[in-house]
C-alpha cells in the first residue's frame, strides 16, 4: 500500500478551510476514506458515500475481525476507518487523506501495513482557539471546555514528536502552502 496522509489537529485550526482548499486546487488527485459508523442515516446521506452505515453487532464483529485502521464510540454510536476503505482510495490512484483525532493516530501509527505521513494543523496558541471556536457560535461553555481540554492533549502530543510535520496555521495561505509543499514532498 502506498503512503496515506494522515492529518489531525483541535477542532477550529481550519483543517477542514485546508483541505477545501486543496481538493479545490487538485480535484481529482485526492480522496477521503468512507467512515463505518452505527449512527442512523441523516436526511441525503448516502451509504457508502457519506459512511458506511452497519449495525453495533455488525461494528463489533469488525473490531474483532482486525477490520479498521482505527475506531471510537462517541455518543453512544461507532465510528471507523478500515483499512479495505483506505486501499479502495489508493487503489484508484488518488492520495488517501485521513483527517482524524489523536487516539486515531496512535492506531494508524500501530498498524505496521499503512505507511502512511502525519501531519498536525495547530492553533498559533490555545487562546487563539478558543476566541475561533467561540466566533463560530455553536459552542455552549461545556463544549468550548471539552474541546480546549481535547486541544491541549493533542497539542502535547503532537510535542512527543508523533508527527512528521506541524504547520501553525496563524496565516491560511502560508499554511496551505506548507500543507501542498508537505504533501507533494518525495
Amino acid at each position: 500500500m502506498s503512503q496515506a496522509i494522515v492529518l489531525s489537529g483541535p477542532s477550529g485550526t481550519g483543517k477542514s478551510t485546508l483541505l477545501k482548499k486543496l481538493f479545490a486546487e487538485f480535484p481529482n488527485k485526492f480522496g477521503f476514506s468512507v467512515s463505518s459508523t452505527t449512527r442512523n442515516p441523516r436526511e441525503g446521506e448516502k451509504n457508502g458515500v457519506d459512511y458506511n452505515f452497519v449495525t453495533v453487532d455488525g461494528f463489533k464483529k469488525m473490531i474483532n475481525d482486525d477490520k479498521f485502521i482505527e475506531w471510537a464510540q462517541f455518543s453512544g454510536n461507532y465510528y471507523g476507518t478500515t483499512v479495505d476503505s483506505v486501499k479502495q482510495v489508493m487503489d484508484s490512484g488518488k492520495i488517501c487523506i485521513l483527517d482524524i483525532d489523536m487516539q486515531g493516530v496512535k492506531s494508524v501509527k500501530a498498524k505496521p501495513d499503512l505507511k502512511a505521513r502525519y501531519l498536525f494543523i495547530a492553533p498559533p496558541s490555545v487562546d487563539h482557539l478558543r476566541q475561533r471556536l467561540q466566533g463560530r457560535g455553536t459552542e455552549t461553555e461545556e463544549s468550548l471546555s471539552k474541546r480546549l481540554g481535547a486541544a491541549t492533549a493533542e497539542l502535547e502530543y503532537a510535542k512527543t514528536g508523533a508527527h512528521d510535520q506541524i504547520i501553525v496555521n496563524d496565516d491560511l495561505e502560508k499554511a496551505y502552502k506548507e500543507l501542498k509543499e508537505f504533501i507533494f514532498q518525495n
